[in-house]
């Protein structure tokens, strides 16, 4: 099994970060070449910017932990676990880590791009605004 994990700073607390994070019917503005998802009791579905369908299993959303976990079930994975904390370093410094198990290891590599890009944009956002944050506090 292969396992990727990035993390990144945001000048932001981590309860303001968990109310983009913690919401995963936001994860299309805030994660690159996902370009709609849905969410239906505990399965999301994600479309990628390629057009498929990706189905996700939520495992945990935990809002005191600020953990937010999922596993992907599309056949093309025998394993995946997808884990994003939300850490509170200081009052306005939050620490962000995106962590992706999965079998076979290629696809942790090739998921674990994605996750660095979706966290540079998360911080970004936090930074310059953008749409996560909108919807998240509409």
């Amino acid at each position: 099994m292969g396992g990727v994990r990035h993390h990144i700073r945001i000048a932001a607390s981590a309860d303001h970060v968990w109310e983009v994070v913690g919401r995963p019917e936001l994860l299309h503005l805030w994660f690159p070449g996902i370009v709609a998802c849905t969410v239906d009791g505990n399965t999301r579905t994600i479309t990628t910017g390629q057009g498929v369908d990706m189905p996700e299993e939520i495992v945990a959303n935990d809002r005191l932990l600020r953990r937010f976990q999922y596993r992907i079930t599309a056949p093309v994975f025998q394993h995946h676990r997808g884990t994003i904390d939300v850490i509170e370093l200081a009052p306005d410094d939050t620490l962000v880590v995106y962590s992706t198990d999965a079998e076979p290891s290629v696809m942790a590599l090739m998921i674990g791009s994605g996750t660095l890009d979706a966290l540079r944009e998360l911080q970004r956002q936090f930074t310059d605004g953008g749409p996560a944050l909108e919807a998240a506090r509409g």
